[in-house]
């Protein structure tokens, strides 16, 4: 039996969504969210328009582009940009994860676009050698599922003529976004900062509004994803008006979380608290011979949504179920312990683990976390027959 190691982690949290919540926070950062108000009152709006500033100013965005909130999180930011604004031309989707592939067949099944996929298997990206500047292109920057990034946005061309979807859920505030190549970018603060769910953010680009003002997409839009109003862009929404009614208590949890972004060094800061965070873990999947990373070229590794697989030749050679069992065991040990919560794979992806290394983790609980691996793939083994 494998002794447990003596140093435990201070915060548990590395699941990859809802991610962990920001140093030092208690339920205390909500008690002043102005609860059992109208979300017409000064003071409601009020809170949504600082939360959007602060948002713009950290994550540098461009003073012409629109940022706004939508419902249902970055699914629901996502849809609404997809509905809205796409099938005036030919569609390209980049699908290397799960949430590629749900854009694609929302594309291709639920719209009925002329769409083009290209796929890749998890672990790798598809050839963005064949991205078409014409078309109108989606893609995930950074794969939650699959531990797979692109790795800057070369494959983009400087005068790429349609629209550029980008959905960056798990890269806002921890990877270096080029606005001037996205024309819509979408992420939740659920991922993004450690904030609660049900909100998501939407960023249209001027070419991106101007779509909205010269095409009818000629399909019935749901008002919770409408952002025309008769025959042109509803600015009141994209000025950031709320679609519906949204949770103030989501709102202002959101806010302290940016307030400890900007006490963090802004964007600069949070990026390097990911990226140490990956450091650490990297340097020990390196040295460590029963892991590996999904990803299979270093430079499209993710820092936030860090997903690992199995590469012990004995485990390798068991069938899929019985490494999804061993992972599992990892993640139940671990829970029990306190130390680690939700790091097992995405279902979909290869049998593994999946470790959270965005900006609200402490580097010392990624370091305390890493001997704790190695006790609970030992233990793990004792009970799962290989």
């Amino acid at each position: 039996m494998t002794a447990k190691p003596a140093r435990f982690t201070e915060r548990p949290w590395f699941s990859s969504g809802p991610t962990a919540k920001r140093p030092g926070w208690t339920p205390q950062a909500l008690s002043a969210a102005p609860v059992g108000r109208s979300n017409r009152s000064k003071v409601t709006v009020g809170r949504i328009k600082e939360a959007l500033e602060l948002t713009r100013d950290i994550l540098g965005i461009p003073a012409d582009y629109q940022v706004f909130m939508t419902p249902a999180s970055d699914t629901g930011a996502f849809e609404a940009a997809m509905w809205n604004l796409l099938g005036l031309r030919k569609v390209q989707v980049v699908a290397f994860e799960n949430f590629g592939q749900l854009w694609a067949d929302d594309a291709v099944k639920h719209l009925k676009l002329d769409a083009e996929v290209l796929s890749a298997p998890y672990g790798q990206l598809p050839d963005l050698s064949r991205i078409d500047p014409e078309a109108d292109l989606i893609f995930p920057w950074n794969g939650t599922t699959s531990g797979v990034k692109v790795p800057d946005a070369s494959f983009i061309s400087g005068d790429h003529q349609g629209l550029v979807l980008c959905d960056a859920t798990s890269a806002a505030f921890c990877m270096d976004l080029p606005w001037a190549k996205l024309d819509v970018t979408t992420f939740s603060f659920q991922k993004a900062l450690g904030g609660e769910a049900g909100i998501g953010v939407l960023i249209l680009s001027p070419k991106a509004v101007d779509r909205l003002n010269s095409f009818d997409p000629g399909r019935a839009i749901p008002k919770v994803i409408r952002l025309r109003k008769g025959d042109a862009a509803d600015m009141t929404i994209l000025g950031g008006d709320a679609i519906n009614t949204y949770s103030f208590l989501v709102i202002e949890d959101y806010l302290d979380a940016l307030k400890w972004g900007l006490r963090e060094g802004g964007l600069e800061g949070l990026i390097a608290r990911c990226e140490q965070n990956f450091n650490y873990l990297q340097e020990w999947v390196e040295a460590t011979p029963w892991i590996d990373f999904v990803a299979e070229k270093v430079e499209t590794r993710s820092t936030t949504s860090v997903c690992l697989k199995f590469v012990d030749p004995v485990i390798v050679a068991q069938p899929a179920d019985l490494q999804a069992k061993l992972a599992a065991k990892i993640n139940a040990l671990l829970e029990t312990e306190g130390v680690a919560y939700d790091i097992t794979g995405y279902r979909a992806a290869p049998p593994g683990l999946r470790i959270w290394c965005g900006c609200t983790v402490d580097a010392d609980d990624i370091c305390a976390l890493l001997p704790w691996l190695e006790w609970a793939y030992a233990e793990a083994l004792e009970h799962i027959s290989v």
